[in-house]
């Protein structure tokens, strides 16, 4: 079974207010993979048969947060961590080059790039107090 994608190039573009990107499709499924292995693996709601949310508010909420989540990444410029990929300290001479956020291993990688954050709306539009019987989340170990 294919996994699921949350949310359509329509959706985004109602989502943003204007033409969603050439490559919308691709990251309306990069986005759902995210936030399907990030959030909604800790997250209680009825699925239908395709593994897709039954109730039409939860499809909605959780449309909106992919959608949330692809505008983040075009906010930033970066959708797979690359940009945060790079050097961890590097000497050249008397020249000393360095990040100081993460780990040198994690600040090489981009695994703490803000592309593989959530975005700060994914929140926003799971927590909205109609779905606080519909869609229950669980404990999460990312800061939002």
């Amino acid at each position: 079974m294919p996994a699921p994608v949350y949310a359509t190039v329509t959706d985004l573009a109602e989502y943003l207010g204007t033409a969603p990107p050439a490559d919308a499709e691709r990251l309306l499924t990069a986005a759902s993979r995210m936030l399907d292995a990030r959030v909604l693996a800790y997250c209680r709601y009825d699925v239908d048969t395709a593994g897709l949310p039954a109730d039409p508010d939860v499809a909605a909420a959780i449309a909106r947060a992919v959608c949330a989540q692809v505008a983040w990444w075009d906010e930033i410029g970066d959708h797979t961590g690359a940009a945060g990929a790079g050097y961890g300290n590097v000497s050249i001479g008397s020249v000393s080059l360095g990040r100081t956020t993460g780990s040198a291993s994690s600040s090489a990688s981009g695994g703490d790039s803000a592309a593989r954050q959530i975005a700060p709306q994914v929140a926003d539009e799971l927590r909205a107090p109609h779905l606080h019987d519909k869609l229950v989340i669980g404990a999460l170990a990312v800061p939002w």
